[in-house]
């Protein structure tokens, strides 16, 4: 196996464990809000259809610290496309693990930010850093979790739950 395809393999892998972080977000009840000022706390579901992500090799050949993933997912609730969510992780060892953040967009009510840890299992937690519109100053913290069913030419797919609040 040559050193191009040895790379070309270890960054595919790399990937695919980044895909997980990816579908962060998607099937969000366009009933709920957390709006910023009025004290409500808010539970938004989203299924969410992760993009193929993009890895740029920053760094050492392969998955190495510095190592940069970015992604645009579509985020859904009940099939139908409610916004969007993008993001970038960067590696900070060659497992995968990664620093990442990102922002979603509901179509019409405003973006909410959030960054986690990202490394295996599939369930990760994380935190809610602000919002905007709707989820003006929301806090809070969320859970996504990857379903596992990606393949070689899609990236699959995930849920997110997001616990708004207005502390």
């Amino acid at each position: 196996m040559t050193r191009g395809v040895r790379v070309a393999a270890a960054g595919t892998a790399l990937v695919a464990s980044v895909v997980v972080l990816q579908g962060s977000l998607a099937s969000a009840d366009p009933g709920s809000s957390g709006h910023g000022d009025d004290g409500d706390d808010a539970v938004l579901d989203f299924d969410v259809r992760f993009s193929p992500p993009d890895y740029t090799d920053l760094a050492e050949p392969g998955p190495s610290p510095a190592d940069l993933i970015t992604f645009n997912d579509v985020l859904l609730v009940d099939g139908v496309q409610v916004g969007h969510e993008v993001g970038s992780c960067v590696l900070v060892d060659a497992s995968g693990l990664a620093n990442c953040t990102a922002v979603v967009t509901l179509d019409g009510r405003g973006t909410i930010a959030f960054a986690l840890e990202n490394a295996p299992p599939p369930r990760k937690v994380l935190a809610v850093t602000g919002g905007s519109g709707e989820f003006k100053g929301a806090d809070g913290d969320g859970v996504l979790v990857e379903n596992g069913d990606g393949t070689e030419t899609t990236a699959g797919t995930g849920t997110l739950t997001l616990y708004l609040g207005d502390d």
